[in-house]
């Protein structure tokens, strides 16, 4: 087992955020990667590929905003909410020496329900 430094770690999470983002069937199942939330693990469970774990936000279209009345008939409130954040667990594998992202899957409610895995 080889030993996979932070860094390492980083810039493949860095490749796996770039492939969501640019997946229009991921975008289109989970919504738009807006933000990495944790990084649960990371390591190398073969010679030359390197698994990673972590949090990710993930935000489907609309405005997210609420339907708050303002006093003395003044319209609405441009209040935002947390409406359409989806916070997912992403499971990835990239390869060691090219950069290549193997394979992605996230656990959209902690893994208890349903996945997307990512076809490449």
């Amino acid at each position: 087992m080889a030993q996979i430094t932070e860094k390492e770690a980083t810039a493949a999470i860095a490749t796996v955020v770039k492939t969501l983002q640019k997946s229009k069937q991921a975008n289109a199942e989970l919504g738009r990667l807006t933000a990495t939330n944790n990084i649960l693990g990371f390591g190398s469970p073969r010679p030359n590929v390197i698994a990673v774990r972590f949090n990710a936000s993930f935000r489907k279209g609309g405005m997210g905003r609420s339907a708050i009345p303002l006093p003395f008939g003044l319209g609405q409130s441009e209040k935002k909410e947390g409406r359409g954040t989806m916070v997912g667990q992403v499971k990835a594998s990239v390869d060691g020496t090219t950069g290549k992202v193997l394979g992605v899957t996230v656990f959209r409610d902690l893994g208890y329900g349903r996945s997307f895995d990512l076809k490449m």
